[in-house]
């Protein structure tokens, strides 16, 4: 799988938790091998202006999108959408790859909420995403 898997050449890699009003987005490199929540961009027509930003910032070797299915693994109406935003994102010329998110909202809110601070929902994307990616780093990884 070429620098994703590659343990002695680290390179970077972004995820995104695509929602239908913002996109969170995570980051890590495969030498670290830590997620870490980063940003949301809002899902207004420049999202993908934003998301050329962040790629440009990160150059990242692979972006890993979060892939929805309902709670017996079957796609939805929201899975396509996602699907189709995925398909846009072949103008930045890097790998796609998607990574379960089930529950990754949940565990995000969960985790805002034992920290005892104020969180808004856009915190809750980006700690989405950075759930994704970690789930991603594991699988690719190991722990």
């Amino acid at each position: 799988m070429g620098p994703v898997t590659d343990r002695t050449n680290p390179s970077s890699i972004i995820a995104l938790d695509v929602g239908d009003k913002r996109i969170g987005v995570a980051h890590a490199d495969t030498g670290v091998r830590l997620a870490v929540a980063y940003t949301t961009i809002d899902v207004d027509g420049l999202e993908f202006e934003r998301l050329r930003e962040v790629v440009a910032e990160f150059e990242p070797s692979v972006i890993i999108v979060g892939l929805p299915r309902n709670q017996s693994g079957e796609t939805t109406a929201q899975t396509e959408k996602v699907r189709a935003f995925a398909n846009h994102l072949e103008r930045f010329n890097i790998k796609i790859i998607f990574q379960d998110e089930s529950l990754t909202s949940v565990l995000a809110e969960k985790y805002l909420r034992s920290l005892n601070k104020p969180y808004a929902k856009a915190d809750i994307d980006s700690h989405a995403a950075a759930i994704i990616l970690g789930d991603y780093l594991e699988a690719t990884f190991g722990a």
